[in-house]
C-alpha cells in the first residue's frame, strides 16, 4: 500500500504557527525529517508519518498541548490549500462539503475508502462522520480538523452550525479549551467522530470567493472569464457556463443546456453551426486554463488537474501531453 501524503502546505502553515509561538524552525526540520526547503513548493507531498512526527514535535517546542485544536482554529484551510479555496466558492456549506470530499486528498490523504466525510441521520438529527479507519493513532487530526469545521463558518453562518462533537479519543489534560472553543456538548470516547449539525446547515451560504478561485490563480483566466460572459456566441456562452463548475466533474452537455434553458439536440446544433463540438470545446478550455494554471505556478499539477475537471491525475498527465507534448510538471517547470 502507497504511503500516505499531506500536500506542503499544511505542514508549511504549521511550522509558520509554531514558529510564531516560539519554536526553532530547525529544530522542527530536524525532529520530523522534514527539509523546510520541500515546503515551499505546493506540488511537494510530505509524508504523513513526518507530519504526525512535526505536529508533536510542535507541541513540544511550544509547550502547547492543544496546539492542534489551535491550528483548526486559527488557521482556515484557504490559506493552506486549493481545497480550501474552492470550499470557500461554493454557495452554500452542502456544496462546500461536496468539495470537501472531492479534494480533500489534495491536502490530506486517509486511511480509508470512498469518501471521508460521510452524512448520517438519526433520530436526534444529521451528523457529519469522520471515516479514517484509525483515528486514534493520530488524535490531532481530528482536532485540527473539527477545530476547522467549527471556527472557520462562523465567519458566515447565521447561527451554531455544530451542535455536538463526539471524538473517539479520551478527553485530553486541555478539555477545557474543548469546551472554549466548540462551545457545544463534546463527548470523549464516543463510538466515532462525528458532528451533529444544525438540520438547515447544508442550505446556509459560503460564497466567501466572489467569483470563484480563477481570480486567485491566475489574472488571465480571469479575464477570460469575463471575456467569455460577454461573449454572444454559443461556444463562448458554453465556455463561460463550464469555467466555473469545472473542478465540480458536473459538465455533462446535458447540464450545460439545462443552465442555458436549451434542449440538448439544439445545443448540439447551435454549436455544429459554428464548426464547433462539445467535447471540442471542453477539451480546448481545459487545455488553456490547464497552461495559465500551471505558468502562474499558484497551482500544483495534481490540483490542476482536479480544476480543469479531472479525478485521476494519470488522466490528466495524458491529456496535457496531447495537448503540449509536454508532461505538466516538465511545463511547469519550463514556463
Amino acid at each position: 500500500m502507497a504511503e500516505l501524503t499531506v500536500g506542503a502546505g499544511l505542514p508549511r502553515g504549521l511550522v509558520k504557527m509554531a514558529v510564531a509561538k516560539g519554536a526553532s524552525a530547525d529544530e522542527l526540520a530536524r525532529r520530523s525529517g522534514i527539509a523546510l526547503a520541500d515546503l515551499d513548493d505546493q506540488d511537494n507531498r510530505i509524508p504523513i508519518a513526518s507530519y504526525i512526527a512535526l505536529m508533536r514535535a510542535a507541541k513540544e517546542l511550544t509547550g502547547d498541548p492543544a496546539l492542534a485544536l489551535h491550528y483548526g482554529e486559527e488557521v482556515d484551510l484557504s490559506e493552506l490549500s486549493i481545497t480550501g479555496l474552492i470550499m470557500n466558492a461554493a454557495e452554500t456549506m452542502g456544496e462546500a462539503f461536496v468539495q470537501m470530499n472531492r479534494f480533500g486528498r489534495l491536502a490530506i490523504e486517509y486511511d480509508g475508502g470512498g469518501d471521508r466525510f460521510q452524512m448520517k441521520v438519526d433520530k436526534r438529527g444529521p451528523w457529519l462522520v469522520d471515516a479514517r479507519a484509525n483515528p486514534n493513532d493520530f488524535p490531532e487530526l481530528t482536532e485540527v480538523t473539527f477545530g476547522r469545521m467549527v471556527c472557520s463558518p462562523r465567519r458566515f453562518v447565521p447561527t451554531p452550525h455544530v451542535l455536538e462533537v463526539h471524538v473517539t479519543h479520551p478527553a485530553p489534560s486541555y478539555r477545557a479549551e474543548y469546551d472554549r472553543i466548540f462551545q457545544c456538548p463534546v463527548v470523549f470516547d464516543a463510538e466515532w467522530n462525528a458532528l451533529r449539525m444544525h438540520p438547515d446547515t447544508p442550505k446556509f451560504r459560503v460564497a466567501l470567493q466572489s467569483r470563484y478561485v480563477f481570480g486567485v490563480l491566475s489574472e488571465r483566466a480571469e479575464r477570460l472569464l469575463k471575456e467569455l460572459e460577454q461573449s454572444q456566441t454559443t461556444r463562448g456562452r458554453v465556455e463561460a457556463l463550464l469555467m466555473p463548475i469545472l473542478h465540480t466533474g458536473d459538465i455533462g452537455m446535458d447540464a450545460i443546456a439545462t443552465k442555458m434553458a436549451v434542449s440538448r439536440q439544439t445545443l448540439f446544433r447551435r454549436l455544429k453551426a459554428e464548426d464547433a463540438t462539445f467535447e471540442k470545446v471542453l477539451d480546448d478550455l481545459r487545455h488553456r486554463l490547464s497552461k495559465d494554471y500551471l505558468a502562474g505556478r499558484k497551482a500544483s499539477v495534481n490540483e490542476t488537474g482536479y480544476l480543469v475537471g479531472f479525478s485521476d491525475p494519470a488522466a490528466f498527465s495524458r491529456a496535457f501531453k496531447r495537448w503540449t507534448g509536454k508532461s505538466p510538471r516538465d511545463f511547469r517547470d519550463g514556463a
